[in-house]
């Protein structure tokens, strides 16, 4: 099929139901968008941005990608994390994991994965980091679990140490950075309780656990 004609009998249906809510919308989100968040999820299609948290276009601004990886050397999450903070003015940035995620279960495994390997072994590393306490733990369904949320955490930790945020505080903008995890099998958010507001919060995230 060349056109994928159900989806767009649904863009139609869902474009109407917002203007009947709202007629002039679009008008306004044409003209600028202001959203106050920064999301950095995964691309897992059960975790979209918009929807967890009841917001409507205009108000986050997302990025995702496999697992939810901050890497410094990935030039498209830093261009979003730049033009988020330097132009958009957000003042909280979100990191957002989840349980059962395909790519911290792949960084688990003993197994050639491909191209993508090379993407899961900063997992790898998160997983290495903290090996004494995920061996510590009871069985592999934990162990899984305990991996999706320390990687939040160090992804956390990545985004407080880009030049951008750190310039940012320095600066004295004010900006959040917030670890938090979801939940697929219940949609329910649960915060890790990780929020940075400045360097010196920024060096102890690592000792969150």
């Amino acid at each position: 099929m060349r056109t994928l004609k159900t989806l767009f009998e649904n863009n139609t249906r869902w474009a109407d139901g917002i203007k009947e809510k709202d007629p002039l919308f679009f008008s306004k989100l044409s003209k600028q968008q202001a959203p106050q968040y920064l999301w950095i999820g995964c691309s897992d299609s059960r975790v979209p941005a918009n929807q967890i948290v009841g917001l409507l276009p205009g108000e986050i601004f997302v990025h995702r990608n496999i697992a939810n990886l901050v890497v410094h050397t990935d030039l498209n999450c830093l261009s979003v994390i730049q033009y988020a903070v330097e132009v958009l003015k957000v003042r909280h940035i979100i990191v957002c994991g989840h349980y059962g995620c395909g790519g911290v279960k792949a960084a688990m495994e003993n197994k050639d994965h491909g191209l993508i390997d090379n993407w899961l072994r900063h997992i790898k590393d998160v997983r290495s980091l903290h090996r004494s306490e995920l061996n510590s733990l009871r069985n592999e369904s934990d162990r899984y679990s305990r991996l999706c949320e320390l990687n939040v955490v160090e992804q956390v930790f990545n985004v407080c140490k880009t030049s951008i945020v750190r310039n940012s505080w320095k600066n004295g903008q004010e900006l959040s950075v917030h670890g938090w995890i979801y939940g697929i099998a219940d949609g329910i958010l649960k915060d890790l309780d990780i929020t940075v507001t400045n360097e010196d919060e920024a060096r102890e995230v690592r000792g969150k656990k």
